[in-house]
């Protein structure tokens, strides 16, 4: 082999490096980039967030460990570019925080993470059927009321909605739209202890009000039409700018809060300058039973950082084809 083939193999084969190398850089959209996740501090949403992480990271982004705030602070860190992305942003729900903070101004959101999320009130079934309560309405009676103190005060006792979650701006609008001011009082404070202790009354046979949302683990320890029954609300009232809004779904029933999607929320300069990311954001779906599973097994006592881990491993696993069909679609709209 004469020294001058032996020079142009050398060529060839740092040219054909070269390539493979810009390749494989290619197929990275995200190499070199940094983003910042935020979610609220319910710990239920976590799965949810780590999926989303996950996927950046197959893209190349370094994705910074996720931080808790409350959803107002999210949503304005994101519209400033202090925070990155959102992965469970509760639509309509949140509508007015995200106008608040900029709207489409501000934030890119496509796609619905996870749809066919309910919300509303319920009661036990025993007490349902006893005096055939069957809207939130009929606790204007004392009587009615009184059947749902747990503190003798004479008034109803309603696990609400934490501060700052957006839930409880609407309870605290209905009661006084349903004129239940005087008869119910909405407890609020940590509603991971105050339905703890809800579950607790109801399986000592005491009469239990509550509000909650799907999916979460509590529609799998009080289920539905087994063990309590959804209440229904006299007419449809919500506050700010859904003021009009028609709450009565779709089979008919009204429970006062309409159907909700998870969506992603991210800042929109970084997704016009990230397209890979942008899309992943538009098509990853996840289905609302897997995130009611895993909530449940939080409840059971896998609730570490390493058993939610554990599950976000398992459900890629047996998700691999459509997880890595997210990616590759993704990939594609970097080039």
């Amino acid at each position: 082999m004469n020294n001058s083939w032996k020079s142009k193999l050398a060529v060839s084969i740092v040219s054909t490096l070269a390539v493979s190398t810009n390749v494989w850089a290619a197929s990275l959209p995200g190499e070199g980039i940094s983003v910042q996740p935020v979610q609220s501090s319910v710990a239920e949403e976590t799965f949810q967030t780590l999926i989303v992480n996950r996927a950046l990271e197959e893209l190349g982004y370094d994705v910074k460990s996720t931080q808790e705030v409350d959803y107002n602070v999210g949503y304005t860190s994101i519209a400033k570019g202090d925070a990155t992305f959102l992965s469970v942003g509760w639509f309509p729900l949140h509508d007015d925080k995200y106008k608040m903070a900029g709207g489409d101004d501000k934030f890119y959101r496509e796609g619905q993470y996870v749809s066919g999320a309910a919300q509303g009130y319920l009661i036990d079934k025993k007490t349902a059927e006893k005096y055939n309560i069957t809207n939130i309405g009929q606790l204007t009676d004392p009587k009615i009321a009184k059947l749902f103190d747990a503190n003798g005060d004479g008034k109803a006792d309603l696990t609400g909605c934490n501060p700052g979650w957006g839930c409880e701006t609407v309870i605290e609008h209905q009661l006084s739209a349903f004129k239940l001011d005087d008869t119910v009082t909405h407890n609020q404070g940590n509603y991971a202890a105050i339905i703890a202790d809800t579950i607790s009354r109801y399986q000592k046979g005491e009469s239990i009000l509550y509000y909650t949302w799907t999916p979460y683990w509590v529609s799998g320890v009080l289920v539905p039409n087994e063990d309590v029954v959804w209440l229904e609300v006299p007419f449809s009232s919500l506050p700010g700018d859904r003021s009009d809004v028609d709450t009565t779904l779709s089979n008919g029933k009204n429970y006062g809060f309409q159907m909700n999607s998870m969506r992603i929320i991210a800042n929109k300069e970084f997704a016009k300058n990230n397209p890979s990311a942008a899309k992943l954001f538009e098509i990853i779906k996840l289905n609302i039973n897997d995130v009611s599973a895993q909530n449940m097994m939080m409840s059971k006592g896998k609730n570490s950082s390493a058993d939610i881990e554990a599950h976000v491993n398992g459900w890629i696993k047996a998700n691999q084809s459509m997880f890595d069909g997210w990616i590759e679609e993704a990939k594609k709209a970097a080039l």
